[in-house]
Order: structure tokens, then sequence, then C-alpha cells
């Protein structure tokens, strides 16, 4: 990355409507993260603490305010420039895993080095989920693992296609305790080896905690 800036917010408003009436989710947010730097977004239930991640990584647009992510602005950039610009910069883990059901563990890992236009893609998801224990599951579906499994594969899909930057969304939500911690291992591991900015929504405050930063948000605007 050129720029030693991963993800920057400006004056972010983001508004929906409810009944009607424009509802104000996020309030002149201003944030960035500096690139290779670890940051916890924190705050109570209904915080927007995932509407603030969807906007930092392109998923959805702010109502005001520039967001810059990887050293380009995405404003006026349609969803699929956005996309364009995610691929091979940016990984995901979600609580939900967002797995593909007709897909194995294997090519659900390919996926993103596939799109990112990077050298034998199999090799490196074969590699990926070694490193998270699941060699031996490379030919299984989603439904055919544990949640903890889907997790990991959800893991080594997010750093096979070499992101610079990964957001992760309450990656533990959804986890026995072991698991989670075995989870949050396994993301501040691959964090370091590869250098990759990591940002993370949750509610857990040893997790955070873990983090180089920590911020929270309430009432729509952030509180460093």
């Amino acid at each position: 990355m050129a720029s030693n800036i991963a993800v920057r917010a400006t004056g972010v408003v983001k508004q929906v409507s409810s009944g009607g009436q424009p509802l104000t989710i996020l309030d002149g947010v201003d944030l960035t993260v500096a690139a290779g730097e670890s940051l916890a977004i924190v705050g109570s239930s209904g915080s927007g603490k995932t509407t603030l991640l969807s906007l930092l990584a392109g998923l959805d647009l702010p109502t005001r305010g520039e967001i810059e992510l990887a050293g380009t602005s995405l404003t006026g950039l349609d969803e699929d420039a956005r996309a364009q610009l995610r691929a091979g910069r940016v990984g995901f883990v979600f609580q939900s895993f967002q797995l593909l059901a007709g897909f194995t563990a294997l090519e659900n890992v390919m996926l993103p080095a596939e799109l990112a236009g990077l050298d034998d893609p199999q090799a490196r998801a074969r590699a990926a989920l070694d490193r998270v224990g699941l060699a031996a599951r490379l030919d299984h579906y989603p439904q055919q693992l544990s949640g903890g499994e889907q997790q990991r594969v959800a893991l080594a899909r997010a750093f096979c296609g070499e992101p610079q930057i990964l957001f992760a969304d309450e990656p533990t939500g959804n986890l026995d305790t072991a698991t989670g911690a075995r989870i949050i291992e396994l993301l501040f591991e691959l964090n370091r080896a590869q250098g990759t900015t990591l940002v993370l929504v949750t509610h857990d405050l040893p997790l955070a905690a873990r983090c180089a930063r920590r911020v929270t948000l309430a009432g729509g605007r952030l509180q460093t």
C-alpha cells in the first residue's frame, strides 16, 4: 500500500428511513486507521458498529461524508467499481460465516484468490486451510462442518487473497468460548504474519483489548 493510511472516514453521516422519517445511525464520524494497525470498534447493541464497518469496507455508501479505502475515495464509485477496488485488497470475516453452501471448503477459500487474479489459487487455498487446521476437510461442504470449522474456513478465505485490510464483524459471536479463543489467536497470528490491517467490531472487551487501539461508538459518534 502506497499510503500509510489504510482506511479514512471524514464527516461520515448515515441515515435511513424509519416510518417515513429519517433515522440517523452515524453522525459525523471521523476515523483514520493506519496501515498494519489493529483497531477494535466497540459499543452497545444497535450503536451502528456493523453499519460503520460496512461503510469503511465499501459495502455501502454514506449519506454524507467521505470514505477512503486503500488510498482511493469511494465517492462516486458504483457497486461494481467498489467491488473491483476490494478485490485483492480487502478480506472479510462475518459472524454468520457467509460461506457458499454449494461450494466445498476448498472452493470457498479459493474464491478471493481467483477474483484477485493471483497465481495458483488452489495451492493458496490448500495452504490457508492447512494453516487453520482444516487440511483434512477440503472437500467438505459448509453443512458438513461445525460452526467453529465454518468460521475457520471463513478466516482462511479472508487471508487467501492476501488482503491489505481485514474487516471482522463479531468474529466470535456464534462460537463457544474455546473455539472463539482459537479464532482470536488465528486472527492475530495471521495479522502479524502478513502485516494486514485489522479492523474488527466486537462486544468482547478482552478481544478488543488485544488490538493496538480501541474506539467506542455511542449516539452515532466515535469516542476514542
